[in-house]
């Protein structure tokens, strides 16, 4: 499978070949939906996108870890995570693309 990361410049430039925008309104319009979600989620508020998934930001409390080189323990300070969850329909997508590169 090709490892390749998808940029903000590739969705820029889908957005132009699919709907037609210019590439400053398409690369806007981009700009404007990444950062509605991220405002979103530094507000603690949860992000669904319909047939995509969801995002939303965890608390994780104070806990003691160990260094795995050293065995010490050491204590994890409190922090926010980002969790994403994948839709089952995107699930979906993701295993029939899978099963059809194998077969």
């Amino acid at each position: 499978m090709a490892e390749r990361t998808m940029t903000r410049a590739d969705l820029s430039e889908a957005v132009y070949q699919e709907v037609g925008l210019s590439r400053n309104e398409s690369a806007d319009l981009v700009e404007s939906v990444l950062g509605e979600i991220s405002g979103a989620l530094v507000r603690g508020e949860m992000v669904k996108v319909s047939s995509f998934g969801s995002f939303c930001v965890r608390k994780k409390g104070r806990r003691i870890g160990r260094n795995p080189k050293t065995g010490e323990e050491v204590p994890i300070l409190p922090r926010r995570v980002l969790v994403f969850r994948a839709s089952h329909v995107l699930k979906n997508r993701i295993d029939k693309s899978l099963t059809r590169s194998r077969g």
